[in-house]
């Protein structure tokens, strides 16, 4: 690969925008431009390499592998000029972008954001919650709070805590069928959302290996904080992870009846763009969320 000596920064601009969208159309509708001039760019760049960056098909592009080594030090490249440029802009206020599943932004990220807030008063937080993967490429986000088992193409992970989950429950419950002595007395009252894969895992790790969930009513509160809501309120049992709930135990209004812990592979994860890492606001999250977990700085 021979580079000339003119430093094509329109058509890098354009390569990296075709990369991301996978689509010569959607950089054009992106770049307020042609899809032959983006055709174009990509051949003037092409030219400038001396290889081909992208494999044409009908109706479909793909990167070559000299295009997937250059895509992401290109996308690099241009994120941190835009950080550069609004490093110095008028405006001393940025917005930090904050996606995270609503659990663990209810039971959590609620509680100590604002510790975040008193040491970056600078940086303006915008929380929205979901448990659906977002696409960093289409959805205006900075970093996300994921639980999965932190691989994911392009991102970079960083392990927050382990998704440890138990059954919990009222005090009331437990003793309206004179206590939960056993883990088959669990069996007796209300199995919230029975459907759970954790509620077999669970029952098998504590010796109860066909506890016959399958008849069982399963309905889906879709988030555990609902659900330990309902067993709060003494509606059934839940599967929870008690990190969540300290508070909760501490205060009586929620028992956890047995010290066998599971886990299947899935922990909670702060995630973001490879190519973003360096960007100061996602940089100073990233450093004060892994301090208030205990967790090694990078």
């Amino acid at each position: 690969m021979k580079l000339s000596k003119q430093f094509p920064l329109n058509a890098l601009r354009v390569f990296e925008a075709a990369a991301r969208h996978g689509s010569f159309t959607r950089a054009g509708e992106e770049l307020g431009m042609t899809q032959t001039a983006v055709s174009y760019q990509i051949k003037l760049l092409e030219e400038n390499v001396g290889e081909p960056l992208f494999l044409r098909r009908p109706r479909q592009i793909a990167l070559t592998e000299v295009g997937e080594r250059l895509a992401p030090k290109v996308s690099e490249a241009f994120s941190m000029l835009h950080e550069a440029m609004a490093s110095v802009s008028d405006d001393a206020e940025t917005t930090l972008l904050i996606h995270s599943t609503p659990t663990f932004a209810s039971q959590w990220l609620a509680r100590h954001l604002g510790s975040f807030q008193l040491q970056h008063p600078n940086v303006a937080v915008r929380l929205a919650t979901s448990d659906a993967l977002i696409d960093f490429s289409r959805e205006p986000s900075d970093i996300a709070i994921r639980n999965g088992r932190g691989t994911w193409p392009g991102l970079r992970a960083h392990l927050l805590m382990k998704m440890n989950f138990t059954p919990m429950l009222s005090p009331a419950l437990a003793a309206s069928i004179g206590g939960v002595h056993t883990p088959a007395d669990l069996l007796k009252l209300r199995i919230i959302d029975a459907g759970d894969p954790w509620w077999a895992q669970w029952f098998e790790a504590a010796g109860v290996p066909d506890p016959g969930l399958q008849g069982r009513p399963r309905s889906r509160l879709g988030a555990q904080s609902f659900e330990a809501s309902a067993a709060i309120a003494g509606q059934g049992v839940a599967v929870l992870t008690p990190e969540f709930y300290a508070d909760d135990l501490a205060a009586g209004r929620l028992i956890q009846p047995f010290d066998i812990l599971c886990n299947d592979g899935t922990n909670y994860w702060l995630a973001y763009p490879e190519n973003r890492r360096h960007t100061p606001r996602i940089r100073a999250f990233r450093n004060w969320i892994l301090g208030e977990f205990g967790m090694p700085l990078e």
